[in-house]
């Protein structure tokens, strides 16, 4: 297997993206740094990344956690600010399907397998998520449909979203967006662009897979019927 395939499966970023890392001098193979992202890995290679021995696992993971506010999604921070893993005690090694920024909540998907998370993360695969939001006013209906066609997002960017769900609560409005790319803050900007003050937001599902009633800060494995729906995909 060609070591850029290799660090995809084993989820440490896209193979494009692994590319890169392993030309910046970031990948060892039996002590000896390797530049090349076509060098064959063999199955008794020992392969570092960025210091830290990696492989890919025979068995998937996954898990669904309910991440708090205040949380960075990522596996490890240089600032040491709070990550998601501070609050997964497992010594398995997983890792986030995407992200969450500091101040969502909500449905975060973690695995060990990285082709199942790349394959998530596609834009071409449009996978779906839906976020609670707590805004100031529901949206009028032509506004729901600029959201569904395209709204300019910024950074040479557009963004998309399906109003799902909308109802006025004490004032507020609380709506469910679909998104299917999962660009960086897409619900943010889409909802700054359409001139609403934002209160909240939640992500509440990811996929077929739903956040329920999971504690926030707490985790869990997927079923085998919630591991089938996501091989289906």
């Amino acid at each position: 297997m060609r070591l850029n395939k290799f660090l995809s499966q084993a989820g440490i970023a896209s193979r494009r993206e692994s590319d890169q890392l392993i030309k910046n001098a970031m990948v060892t193979i039996n002590g000896v740094l390797e530049t090349n992202p076509a060098y064959q890995v063999k199955p008794k290679d020992e392969v570092l990344f960025d210091d830290q021995r990696i492989r890919i696992e025979t068995k998937t993971r996954i898990i669904a956690f309910n991440k708090p506010e205040g949380y960075i999604t990522t596996m490890k921070d240089p600032l040491r600010r709070k990550t998601v893993i501070d609050l997964i005690q497992t010594d398995e090694r997983l890792f986030p399907i995407g992200r969450l920024d500091k101040d969502t909540t909500g449905l975060l998907l973690l695995t060990n397998d990285g082709q199942l998370a790349n394959k998530l993360m596609h834009p071409r695969n449009q996978i779906p998520r839906i976020y609670k939001l707590q805004i100031d006013k529901v949206f009028q209906s032509w506004e729901v449909k600029r959201m569904a066609s395209k709204v300019y997002i910024g950074q040479k960017e557009w963004g998309k979203a399906e109003v799902v769900d909308q109802k006025k609560v004490k004032g507020r409005a609380t709506v469910h967006l679909r998104l299917f790319h999962g660009k960086k803050r897409e619900v943010r900007r889409i909802i700054y662009r359409m001139k609403r003050k934002l209160f909240s937001l939640k992500r509440i599902q990811y996929g077929p897979i739903e956040l329920g009633d999971l504690p926030e800060g707490k985790w869990r494995d997927l079923n085998k019927f919630e591991l089938v729906s996501l091989d289906s995909l």
